[in-house]
C-alpha cells in the first residue's frame, strides 16, 4: 500500500508540473488576454510542489508498518 501511495504522489507531482509547464509554454505574455492562462499555469506548477510532497508525507505517516516489541 505504501508503494502505491508513493507512486500516486509522484504521478500527481509529475502531471501537475507538466500540465502547468505546458500551459506556460503556450502563453503569450505580450497579449493581455493570456494573463489568465499564465495564472492557471503558475497555479498548476505551484500545486505540483504542494500536493506531491503532501501526498508523500501522508503515505509515510499513514502507511507505516507497526513497530513490534
Amino acid at each position: 500500500m505504501k508503494t502505491l501511495a508513493r507512486i500516486g504522489a509522484g504521478l500527481s507531482f509529475a502531471f501537475c508540473l507538466l500540465g502547468g509547464l505546458w500551459i506556460l509554454r503556450r502563453v503569450n505574455l505580450d497579449s493581455k488576454d493570456d494573463v489568465l492562462n499564465a495564472g492557471i499555469g503558475f497555479y498548476f506548477v505551484g500545486k505540483a510542489f504542494f500536493v506531491g510532497p503532501m501526498l508523500l508525507l501522508a503515505a509515510e505517516k499513514y502507511c507505516a508498518k507497526p513497530q513490534g516489541k
